[in-house]
């Protein structure tokens, strides 16, 4: 799909495969690593990873930083900490500033590619459904406005997922 001048494309992949400018990690807020998407991004990456992590100091829910991506095909990893699911209100506010806040910090570095996973859609139990209406949309919004972005994927990791993500995708077209 295109918004503007940007693509915007839904995949099931493994993200740490990905050749593009910044991989999102959907990290935890110590940023050293943990299980599911940020587990194989620290492996992946190798150990000078943890090391610059270390360096940062943390993260809050909804901030993002930026490292180096080291062993990685993506040049840059962008870390941003999504919220545990509770059902409130705030859990969308909180995984829309997660994405908001990697795509600026993309902007700042001018980068022109960004994949980002299913945040918050694992360990921190949000329904899939839901983050991908929330994810969705605020990539669409951002879109809209003036970027340098030119492709944005949404890399999921399987093909339930990536129905779920594409059924969205089709609901905002439709409207």
């Amino acid at each position: 799909m295109k918004i503007n001048h940007t693509s915007l494309d839904l995949i099931a992949a493994d993200i740490t495969t990905l050749d593009v400018d910044a991989i999102v990690n959907a990290a935890n807020n110590s940023l050293l690593g943990g299980g599911g998407v940020d587990g194989a991004i620290h492996r992946a990456a190798g150990p000078q990873l943890l090391v610059e992590c270390r360096t940062l100091h943390g993260c809050e829910t909804g901030e993002a930083k930026i490292t180096q991506g080291y062993r990685l095909k993506a040049r840059h990893v962008i870390h941003t900490v999504g919220p545990i699911y509770s059902g409130r209100p705030h859990d969308a506010e909180l995984l829309s500033l997660a994405i908001l806040n990697s795509l600026r910090l993309a902007e700042e570095h001018h980068l022109k590619s960004i994949a980002f996973p299913a945040i918050s859609t694992g360990v921190y139990g949000y329904p899939l459904p839901e983050a991908a209406q929330v994810i969705l949309s605020t990539i669409i919004d951002y879109l809209n406005s003036q970027t340098g972005i030119e492709r944005v994927l949404v890399c999921l990791y399987d093909q339930r997922a990536l129905d779920v993500f594409q059924n969205q995708l089709a609901a905002f077209n439709a409207c």
